[in-house]
């Protein structure tokens, strides 16, 4: 299935990022507190204190455009999308974004467990300044959406994680977002959700809103996004079409798993076992093919070596 079809080039900018840098520091930790920190401060052995979580990242995103960011884990991806929503500060570069935000981004976040989904939503309205009438007129529309029952008036503790997602998708898609922010959370529902949720945000693309979405899976990518981008080690590695993109990706992922294979990272199948045919180099233990992050099949490991599909690869790629 091909994506949506892009916006005109004139479209409007709808974020802007030039040069971003994530730094963060390896002496602070979520269970250190600043004086656990300061009192502990000449334990910490010398060497390297910094990480950059993202380094040099500049790209632009219209509106009408659908950008899947994809990358093994690691790579920087929530990092970017916590910069977009304005959690995270960036260390270096500038971030710019034109409209409101609506951001999905962990399960749970901002709901109060104690309180009904009903009131949940209420909350989040309250919490992205929306006037309370407004919240009670639109009510009705998330309450259908997110499709909970009898549960809407249930406890928040009470729910599972797809109930979760429903809930906190069907706020997030209904507050009219111009720029909406996904991290992976639409992977918890169920099929019936899943496909809800896809055509939900086909319909943000058409009317001009501009998305972006976190995801391991690639057929998300390459059905309901317009344009794909790889990032590596916090930096971006290629930015185009999503399908060449994709492949990119599959062909690092089956390189890197054919290299843990040859240092004994992972383990190798018993030889003869399923699937093998008792061969060396056939199958998953020869490393000959691997499945991709998405369930579908890569290309050989040996495939990175030819020739690049047409799409836009940054020279600063590393760890290649």
């Amino acid at each position: 299935m091909t994506g949506p079809a892009m916006p005109a080039r004139n479209g409007r900018v709808a974020v802007n990022v030039d040069k971003l840098g994530v730094e963060y520091s390896l002496r602070l930790t979520r269970k250190n507190t600043l004086r656990h920190t300061l009192t502990r401060r000449s334990e910490i052995p010398r060497g390297e204190t910094k990480f950059w979580a993202l380094r040099d990242v500049s790209f632009q995103l219209r509106h009408g455009e659908s950008l899947g960011v994809i990358g093994p884990n690691g790579a920087g991806k929530s990092t970017l999308l916590q910069v977009l929503a304005g959690i995270l500060t960036p260390s270096a570069g500038v971030v710019e974004v034109d409209g409101h935000v609506s951001s999905l981004l962990t399960l749970g976040a901002g709901f109060d467990n104690d309180l009904s989904g009903r009131d949940n939503i209420r909350l989040a309205g309250a919490f992205m300044g929306l006037d309370h009438a407004v919240v009670e007129q639109r009510l009705p529309d998330m309450v259908e959406y997110a499709d909970l029952g009898p549960f809407i008036d249930a406890p928040i503790k009470t729910y599972s994680s797809g109930m979760k997602a429903r809930l906190g998708f069907s706020i997030a898609t209904s507050v009219e977002p111009d720029i909406l922010l996904l991290d992976e959370v639409l992977a918890t529902g169920d099929a019936a959700f899943r496909e809800k949720s896809k055509a939900r945000v086909l319909e943000l693309v058409q009317e001009a809103k501009a998305i972006v979405l976190v995801t391991h899976d690639m057929s998300w990518v390459s059905e309901y996004c317009n344009k794909a981008m790889l990032l590596e080690h916090g930096r971006i590695v290629a930015v185009g079409s999503p399908d060449e993109v994709v492949e990119i990706h599959q062909e690092h992922s089956a390189q890197r798993k054919a290299e843990q294979l040859a240092a004994g990272v992972l383990p190798v199948a018993p030889s003869g076992g399923p699937g093998t045919g008792g061969a060396a180099g056939s199958g998953p233990a020869g490393g000959a093919a691997s499945a991709s992050p998405g369930g579908g099949s890569a290309a050989p490991s040996g495939a990175a070596a030819s020739s690049a599909p047409r799409c836009e690869r940054a020279s600063t790629a590393s760890g290649r």
